[in-house]
């Protein structure tokens, strides 16, 4: 951080610069002459021997990686570790204890969803606002107090009321992490830090199952049921997370210099100047529902979405009801249930780190995407055909880890292929809106009367990727033959002079 007496000389002279790297890249974005001056001097400060910048811009990585990734990733996990919550407790005493009878459970999911869902743009575009440390913190402090409060309900009605504040509180986490970890990095090592952020939220939500596990040992201690403990102990631990987050994230680039001990201002110069050159929107326009919804006639939003929407149906399926199909459907008691729920997820770290890596490394984001719709059709075709249990078990290994990836590979796809903040903010929004409907309709294909094979899941699942390759073919060619285009001269993409999309 900035010495308290240089801030305002920082800040005037970042306010300067930022003018030529501002703006949302609605229609054009051809700098003027005083802003590629402006632009000099920005990478004039950043210049210097080739070694000095490479050392410098690994540095800056690495300060980034550790002060965004790491808590984005733990931010992330508390909607995994809300469904692995719930779905480790729907295997104990609760669906009977609140009456959770026929499709109420489903429900719970369902109206949490519908709330997130809800309150998602406004939410993503709160980070703006009031910054991302003011709004994540408050945000994850109310996440951790309403599912503490989960502890001490009665009734399903109540259960019900309190899954919409928790997706109220949880709407804006995702997209606007995913918004604010898009606007640090060029788009050839986004991917990767998508990848961080899935790897975070895997781990800790096989760490919640097992944790779950141990808590669920304590039930009637106290006179207190075991998935009492599981929401009580979680929830307060989200409360402190909350508070050690306005300390821990960073603000936007343009203000990094506001957040606690993080950039000295010539490493801030060069996060300046690496998104410049990669893009042009650093900054954003001011703030007008225009500037925002204009992007809705963007028919890429669309096809982003209809991708999320379709991955989301596995997912949600799988980490809610993995307890469920491994106790139902394969047999396993109710412990056993909870603590082989956690392994998939360690083993998908492997596959989303690994393809991560490849895409980024050879700026591919279709073939990773087409691979790991391949692999989950593989691991449900075991899941849902095979007979032994083995067999079966380690299809839910492989249909985990190729979603996980690809949260990871079709964030990277979406957030490589538009610019201008005000569109990042709105993508963000609009690609978890729909990964929140998919959720709504993956809580309604595992159904408990196909034990133990699920085939409804299972066919549902394998349509969906299928349907993904065929999306990924579609942009693919538009890709190309824009990008060809752009080449010749006869098209600007985005808006931006220069910029070309990633397949």
């Amino acid at each position: 951080m900035a010495a308290p007496s240089s801030l305002q000389a920082d800040d005037q002279r970042r306010d300067k610069s930022s003018k030529a790297i501002g703006g949302d890249a609605v229609s054009e974005r051809i700098l003027t002459g005083d802003e590629e001056a402006d632009i000099l001097s920005i990478d004039e400060n950043v210049a210097g021997a080739p070694e000095e910048r490479l050392a410098l811009e690994r540095r800056l990585r690495l300060k980034v990686d550790l002060r965004l990734c790491t808590i984005a990733g733990i931010l992330c996990s508390l909607n995994l570790l809300d469904s692995g919550v719930i779905s480790s407790a729907s295997v104990t005493s609760m669906p009977s204890d609140l009456q959770l009878t026929g499709n109420r459970f489903s429900v719970s999911i369902f109206i949490f969803t519908i709330s997130s869902i809800a309150f998602q743009l406004p939410s993503t575009l709160a980070v703006r606002t009031f910054g991302p440390r003011l709004w994540f913190s408050t945000t994850t402090f109310c996440f951790g107090l309403i599912t503490m409060c989960t502890a001490f309900i009665q009734t399903w009605q109540q259960m019900i009321a309190l899954r919409v504040l928790l997706g109220i509180a949880m709407s804006g986490i995702y997209p606007g992490l995913t918004y604010l970890i898009s606007t640090w990095y060029p788009r050839k090592e986004q991917q990767t830090r998508f990848a961080f952020l899935q790897t975070g939220e895997v781990v800790i939500l096989a760490t919640g199952g097992i944790v779950n596990y141990g808590l669920n040992q304590l039930n009637g201690k106290g006179g207190i049921a075991g998935w009492r403990y599981m929401f009580l102990v979680q929830g307060l631990i989200a409360m402190v997370l909350g508070l050690v987050t306005y300390f821990w994230i960073v603000d936007f680039p343009e203000e990094a210099h506001r957040s606690f001990w993080f950039l000295t201002p010539k490493e801030q110069d060069l996060a300046v100047s690496r998104i410049n050159a990669d893009r042009k929107d650093v900054k954003p326009d001011p703030f007008s529902w225009g500037e925002v919804f204009v992007h809705a006639r963007d028919p890429k939003v669309y096809g982003f979405a209809c991708m999320f929407f379709l991955l989301n149906l596995v997912s949600t399926a799988l980490s809610y009801f993995l307890p469920i199909i491994l106790q139902s459907g394969m047999g396993f008691d109710e412990n056993q249930s909870i603590l082989l729920s956690a392994p998939p997820y360690y083993y998908a770290v492997i596959p989303v780190l690994l393809s991560s890596i490849i895409g980024d490394k050879y700026r591919l984001r279709g073939p990773v995407i087409v691979f790991n719709c391949v692999t989950l059709i593989v691991g449900f075709c075991m899941l849902g055909f095979a007979e032994q249990v083995a067999v079966r078990y380690v299809g839910t290994y492989l249909a985990t880890g190729a979603y996980v990836s690809n949260w990871a590979a079709l964030s990277a796809y979406q957030s490589n292929n538009i610019t201008g903040q005000w569109k990042r903010a709105f993508t963000a929004a609009a690609v978890t809106a729909m990964n929140g409907a998919g959720g709504i309709a993956g809580s309604f294909i595992v159904r408990s009367v196909e034990a133990p094979h699920y085939l409804t899941a299972v066919w549902v699942s394998i349509g969906s990727h299928i349907l993904i390759i065929a999306i990924v073919a579609v942009f693919s060619v538009y890709f190309f033959f824009s990008n060809k285009l752009a080449a010749q001269g006869k098209i600007i993409i985005e808006g931006v002079e220069g910029f070309r999309y990633t397949y």
